[in-house]
């Protein structure tokens, strides 16, 4: 790293933040192609009027050749935001923290559109076409078929089978295969776990439970289907009596999933033929019965590590046997968006969570701890970017 991107004011414990100031890495790709590629695709998908127009094209602009700018007077978030930017606006994008200038921007963009105004576009997901195609697609059909040869496949190799589904469906996250496309199915032969704690996993887990298990989402369509459909297992195999579901108030990094997301994925499953209409009459009535909440709070579109989260968020952690978090983005949160050593402890950086937790990860972005030593370097040796294309995932767990 160069000494810009490697001293931030934000540094804490000798650990600095990852900025986007390095052409070429993987943080400066992100704000110099992904998200103008971003706004052009949000701009092509809605037959949008001049006025959305214009300020999406004073978005990119700033982007891409201005500095940051508050949001503007009269915004019902406006203060939120100044208190979490602080010295942040007035400088290049480049040199705000990774974490805080991808949030930034997501909230910028549904600005630029609308959403949270009093127009005829408030409320209206941008991101919705890409989610829905998704839904669609060959892809999804053939996972939900799949689903048929499992029901009668012993609950514990089931188990396996479906917690695996759920981790490497992450790979559909639509904000990724803007720059990066999709791993085919081809790429399974490369595809590696660089961390397995799923036997812990399911040992904080005992059938007969009467406890609530948190699982935090992270993207909506072909992730979320088998997201829901490990739920489905954990509360019909009575591993727990609860499990609540939490969402974004609002849209976020392209794919994530909201309340909307969750009720097409039901319907999805409903309609299918088979075990995937079993599974999403169970969770239908789930729903209805209380087993199965659905809950969202603002913190989850917040650009900060969850060490800050408020004691709200904090009170539903600690009242879950284990709190499952989902894909990169909540990994990043969750140890922090820094330039941390691969080796560093996942159960010491994650110290500070209330209660039992587990991450779910495709790896899409830089950070990753936790390994051992041998793992590390033998990755290294491959000469692959296994830390940002998707082909390794992990499940760490700290009990």
């Amino acid at each position: 790293m160069t000494e810009k991107t490697s001293r931030s004011s934000d540094d804490a414990a000798g650990v600095p933040v990852i900025l986007s100031n390095e052409p070429g890495s993987f943080a400066w790709a992100v704000l110099a192609k992904r998200h103008p590629a971003l706004i052009q695709q949000v701009r092509d998908a809605f037959p949008y009027g001049r006025q959305q127009h214009e300020a999406l094209d004073a978005l990119l602009d700033e982007i891409t050749n201005g500095v940051i700018e508050p949001l503007a007077p009269g915004e019902h978030d406006r203060e939120r935001w100044a208190d979490w930017g602080q010295e942040r606006f007035g400088r290049s994008w480049y040199d705000a923290p990774f974490l805080w200038a991808e949030s930034y921007f997501y909230r910028r963009l549904l600005g630029a559109v609308g959403y949270f105004g009093t127009g005829p576009w408030q409320g209206v997901d941008p991101f919705a076409p890409f989610k829905r195609a998704e839904l669609r697609g060959e892809a999804v059909e053939e996972e939900l078929r799949a689903l048929d040869a499992l029901a009668g496949v012993p609950a514990d190799e089931r188990a396996a089978a479906l917690l695996h589904a759920s981790l490497w469906g992450n790979r559909a996250d639509l904000g990724f295969r803007v720059s990066a496309g999709e791993p085919a199915a081809g790429d399974a032969a490369v595809s590696a776990l660089v961390a397995d704690d799923s036997a812990l996993l399911w040992q904080l887990l005992p059938v007969g439970g009467s406890s609530t298990v948190a699982v935090v989402a992270d993207n909506a369509g072909r992730e979320l289907i088998p997201d829901l459909i490990l739920i489905d297992h954990i509360l019909e195999q009575r591993h727990a009596e609860q499990v609540v579901l939490h969402l974004k108030p609002y849209p976020y990094y392209v794919s994530d999933a909201m309340t909307a997301d969750v009720v097409d994925c039901l319907r999805r499953l409903t309609e299918a033929p088979g075990e995937a209409s079993v599974i999403g009459g169970r969770l239908w009535k789930a729903m209805a019965a209380g087993s199965l909440e659905v809950r969202t709070h603002p913190f989850f579109c917040a650009p900060l590590p969850y060490e800050e989260m408020p004691e709200d968020l904090r009170g539903e952690f600690e009242s879950a046997k284990l709190s499952i978090l989902k894909g990169d983005l909540n990994y990043r949160r969750l140890v922090g968006d820094r330039l941390l050593d691969a080796t560093a402890s996942f159960a010491d950086l994650t110290a500070y969570f209330p209660g039992a937790v587990a991450a779910l990860r495709t790896l899409k972005s830089d950070v990753i701890v936790g390994l051992e030593q041998e793992a590390l370097n033998a990755l290294e040796r491959s000469g692959a970017a296994w830390r940002t294309s998707g082909t390794h995932a992990l499940i760490q767990v700290r009990g």
